[in-house]
């Protein structure tokens, strides 16, 4: 059993040594945690929630209808739902799915994860970009990870920026979804400026003339 105190809420959870940092809440997660603000009324998704901290605590300050958690692997589910009911919140949705398949609700205020990030970027891939299709404008996109460029560059090019805070040899990400979609530099036609693309039009109206 893990006791806790995270924003002034005590809580406790069930774990189990085949589920993600089992003896204490990880670093990561509470790295992350420190920069998030809950306010009343978000909704809000733990993505990959293993035993539930995030999400449980998400639910303690914005309410268990609000929140919704889910994980790929069906052990983490079970502890998320038994801790849910520990921690009183026994309402939360709680899902087994792989990223997003099979969360139907959307338009969420806040996303947080810590994703598998000792693997490839498969899954941190899918997590960033489908996670700006999920929240509503204004939304946060939150991520903890010991690695920054690649996650960095992709939230950038996701988002249109992102914030960074070290923490801890940890880094946090969080991006706000500013527009319904991301705008795409325009290529320049037959690889040339704008400029020398005027240049070049001046010069065809003249051998037109």
């Amino acid at each position: 059993m893990i006791t806790a105190r995270i924003k002034d809420i005590d809580l406790k959870f069930e774990t189990d040594h085949m589920l993600f940092s089992p003896s204490a809440i990880d670093a990561g997660t509470l790295a992350m945690l420190s920069v998030v603000d809950f306010k009343p009324g978000d909704r809000v998704l733990d993505l990959g929630c293993g035993y539930g901290a995030v999400g449980i605590l998400a639910a303690k300050l914005v309410g268990e209808e609000n929140v919704v958690m889910c994980d790929v692997s069906r052990r983490a589910v079970e502890y998320a739902r038994k801790n849910a009911l520990l921690n009183g919140v026994p309402h939360i949705g709680i899902q087994c799915s792989d990223g997003y398949a099979q969360v139907e609700e959307r338009d969420f205020s806040i996303i947080l994860s810590n994703p598998p990030y000792h693997a490839d970027f498969s899954v941190p891939k899918r997590f960033i970009e489908g996670g700006f299709k999920r929240l509503a404008l204004g939304g946060r996109f939150v991520m903890v990870t010991k690695r920054l460029l690649w996650y960095k560059n992709k939230l950038t090019t996701v988002f249109g920026g992102v914030r960074v805070y070290e923490i801890n040899d940890y880094y946090v990400f969080v991006a706000e979804k500013r527009t319904s979609s991301v705008k795409k530099k325009e290529k320049p036609s037959n690889g040339l400026s704008k400029k020398l693309q005027r240049k070049q039009q001046r010069y065809q109206n003249k051998a037109k003339a």
